[in-house]
């Protein structure tokens, strides 16, 4: 099983709360995390891309660097982590990105991906005259298909003519093409979105739920595998967790509550109303499913929290569920998450112990 890292290139990583660890995100921060996580034998590090915060007293996400370009300052100081940037498709033609792509290629050797962001939260394309009106909800994914389709043209042969709805291409050329596959990975929840991952991605991100149910997520496991069938191609579940730990159950849960304590209401009716834009967004959407009330301050995203011994069963049950090729975890304090977890945690996990075993 796989291990990433969902790299906090916001401010406070994802606890919208005033309580949680409180820090702005800089590359040299996240060099540090990502290091670290190559030095434990994470296999991949994925950095979002967010062009507005949500405010309130913690300013949640109003902090946020630019993703490509922080990916490529990465791959400069690392030599086998997997790096993944994100594309907001609205804001970047596919022909730049498939470029981008291609150096940062040779910048890694061969250590890149990219993470397709449809987009949903209008006002952060709104605010430069991006937003192609509400219309666009409906038709996101086609217009991602489009991009999609257009990158992958121009790495296998250097030049495209695509013609389609949103994107024509006219004798575009793009050399040097990469030296190694560009995997791609999305995160879509709703029926077309997982439709669309398992035409054109090698990974969907799947967003686990709940505190301690580590195989919440079979559910959405069972629905990638069944758009797969259809399409024939491999793509695996890289399934969303948030770990808490500590030396004991109760002081991992005293952490937890604490930041419960200190959720930014304001932030989160933010959220809220970003999310309530796309009327005809199914239940599972992503829009949705972060701003369920049960624990919207994580974004309702699978919680692990406990002592080391618990947090290594809770996550050797998740990669037990049917269809889960990964795991990518964020953590309250990265840097100290992530040392913890190395040193602690891991250690533990049957399910990674055959990696553990081969880096040896």
């Amino acid at each position: 099983m796989d291990l990433g890292v969902f790299i906090p290139i916001g401010n406070n990583g994802w606890l919208i709360s005033t309580t949680s660890p409180q820090y702005k995100p800089t590359f040299e921060l996240n060099k540090e995390i990502v290091q670290r996580a190559e030095h434990y034998g994470f296999e991949f590090a994925l950095s979002m891309i967010k062009l507005r915060g949500f405010g309130g007293k913690s300013e949640f996400w109003d902090y946020n660097l630019e993703s490509f370009t922080l990916m490529a300052g990465l791959a400069a100081v690392t030599s086998k982590i997997k790096l993944f940037a994100s594309t907001a498709v609205l804001t970047l033609p596919p022909a730049m990105v498939a470029r981008m792509a291609s150096t940062i290629d040779s910048i890694s050797g061969g250590r890149f991906g990219i993470n397709i962001v449809s987009g949903w939260a209008k006002a952060e394309y709104d605010q430069m005259g991006l937003w192609p009106g509400d219309a666009y909800f409906g038709y996101r994914y086609a217009y991602s298909t489009e991009y999609v389709q257009i990158m992958k043209e121009l790495w296998a042969k250097g030049v495209s003519d695509f013609k389609g709805k949103h994107f024509q291409m006219s004798d575009c050329h793009m050399k040097p093409v990469p030296e190694h596959k560009i995997e791609i990975v999305a995160a879509g929840q709703s029926p077309t979105g997982m439709a669309f991952a398992a035409s054109y991605a090698d990974y969907n991100f799947v967003l686990a739920s709940g505190v301690n149910t580590p195989t919440a997520h079979g559910k959405l496991n069972e629905q990638l595998i069944d758009a797969v069938a259809k399409t024939g191609r491999d793509v695996g579940a890289y399934v969303l967790f948030m770990v808490i730990a500590d030396e004991t159950d109760e002081a991992a849960m005293a952490k937890w509550q604490k930041y419960k304590d200190g959720t930014d209401v304001d932030a989160l009716a933010w959220m809220a109303d970003q999310g309530s834009k796309d009327q005809s967004a199914a239940d599972s959407s992503t829009a949705k499913t972060i701003n369920l009330p049960e624990q919207a301050l994580n974004f309702n995203m699978g919680t692990i929290v406990g002592s080391y011994a618990t947090v290594a069963k809770l996550l050797d049950e998740a990669a037990t569920v049917p269809g889960t090729k990964g795991l990518m975890l964020t953590f309250d304090d990265f840097v100290e998450g992530i040392e913890t977890f190395g040193k602690h945690i891991q250690p533990l996990m049957v399910s990674r112990a055959s990696r553990l075993k081969s880096a040896a």
